[in-house]
């Protein structure tokens, strides 16, 4: 589908600015309040990723997921070095989904996904990390 930009007089002409189509879906599930609102703020400019939607319980996740369809979640991550609980129910019900627990005040961000076994890989903690595995992994699935 082409996004044409609007033109006074003459035909209509692709532009490829507005053409970017947002391709990773993401579903902000963190506690506290704060936490979301940075993740939210962080991918608010990014052209490819869209907000699918924000979670504050826990026990609200595995629902949204089924309605909202992300590719990624992320959550909070309590104890790093420790795959969070939630962690492994979400990928047994939703193994499509990757998981990106973050753990601010440990500097610390941890990218889960499943196949066979559930995998783990440590990513830098910053925004530049977190993107940078998302669209990753996106290329590597070939939905890019």
């Amino acid at each position: 589908m082409d996004t044409y930009r609007p033109v006074l007089d003459g035909p209509k002409q692709p532009c490829a600015e507005y053409a970017m189509e947002k391709v990773i879906r993401v579903l902000v599930a963190n506690r506290p309040r704060l936490m979301r609102e940075l993740i939210l703020t962080t991918f608010a400019d990014q052209p490819d990723i869209e907000i699918v939607g924000e979670v504050g319980d826990e026990s609200e996740i595995s629902e949204s997921i089924k309605r909202t369809l992300p590719n990624f979640v992320v959550i909070a991550l309590d104890h790093p070095g420790r795959r969070p609980a939630i962690c492994d129910e979400l990928l047994r019900e939703h193994p499509e989904v990757r998981v990106i627990a973050v753990a601010p005040e440990k500097n610390s961000v941890v990218y889960y996904w499943a196949s066979l076994n559930i995998h783990s890989n440590d990513i830098e903690a910053s925004e530049e990390g977190i993107l940078s595995a998302m669209r990753t992994r996106m290329v590597a699935n070939g939905a890019v």
